[in-house]
């Protein structure tokens, strides 16, 4: 689960680094022998390696990527956003990781997307970069968070991704954004109960969440426990779904559909899910 909010950023608001004092350095770009750049190879030959993802990223799309790399690795060194920093860890554990999700993004309701707990900017980032189609709403309530995010969608010159410093459950009150997003995104968030109540609110009937889960989801109760939490959220049966690619071993995606309206007592008020989930 995501760190407490830290209250100093308003709702919907795109934060950038304060005038000299950029979260990101270093350079940037198609670098050989660069860390960012084996990652960037590794990531070639595995989406060359599996049927469902060649072909979908073009050269410019890599070369964002592996900027991608560069910078969350810079900011890394400050900000701790992630603990995999080796290039054939980052290929796999970030970047292929995110993109095994893309044949399951086809045919949304809406092009609108929002990810959760965004953090260093994976999933949502390589998925934004392979998708442009789609307008992103990066959701990640820490602030030091945010400011990178920010930082990093900048650089990267994304004009349809935003970053919005703000809880899940606030956002899933406020008419900008409640029932709006045809697709949820939600990567190591919280369990399926709680991101149930989290997710499905910002979604419209017909939109659907993806959560990234590990081989534990196929076992114990956590899927019936997220069934009956998303039952009264207007939600479907979740679905297990293998992730693809055999460098990810057992990670799975779950799906749930959105089929109804959800009620309008949902989401509770910030911290209240985690607490006391449904389900």
């Amino acid at each position: 689960m995501r760190e407490p909010a830290e209250p100093s950023t308003a709702a919907g608001k795109t934060e950038t680094p304060p005038a000299g004092a950029s979260l990101v350095s270093g350079p940037l770009g198609t670098q050989p022998g660069t860390a960012a750049h084996q990652a960037r190879m590794q990531l070639e030959a595995d989406l060359e390696s599996v049927p469902e993802l060649a072909g979908r990223l073009s050269a410019a799309m890599l070369d964002r990527v592996e900027t991608f790399v560069e910078l969350l690795l810079a900011a890394n060194r400050r900000l701790n956003l992630t603990r995999v920093t080796q290039p054939q860890a980052v290929a796999r554990r970030h970047l292929l990781d995110a993109l095994a999700a893309l044949p399951h993004l086809d045919d949304l309701a809406a092009p609108r997307a929002v990810d959760l707990g965004s953090g260093g900017g994976v999933p949502a980032i390589p998925i934004a970069i392979a998708r442009p189609d789609l307008s992103w709403r990066l959701v990640e309530s820490v602030g030091k968070k945010a400011r990178a995010l920010a930082a990093f969608v900048e650089e990267l010159g994304l004009p349809g991704v935003e970053v919005v410093a703000e809880r899940a459950e606030v956002l899933g009150r406020d008419p900008r954004y409640r029932e709006r997003a045809g697709l949820v995104t939600a990567r190591a968030v919280a369990t399926l109960p709680v991101l149930a109540e989290l997710a499905l609110p910002l979604l419209l009937p017909g939109g659907r969440l993806i959560a990234w889960k590990g081989p534990m989801a196929a076992h114990g109760d956590e899927l019936q426990r997220g069934a009956r939490a998303a039952a009264q959220l207007g939600g479907g049966l979740p679905e297990l779904l293998a992730a693809g690619p055999s460098q990810l071993g057992d990670h799975r995606f779950v799906r749930v559909a959105k089929q109804g309206q959800t009620p309008t007592r949902y989401p509770r008020r910030p911290g209240e899910p985690a607490r006391r989930p449904l389900g």
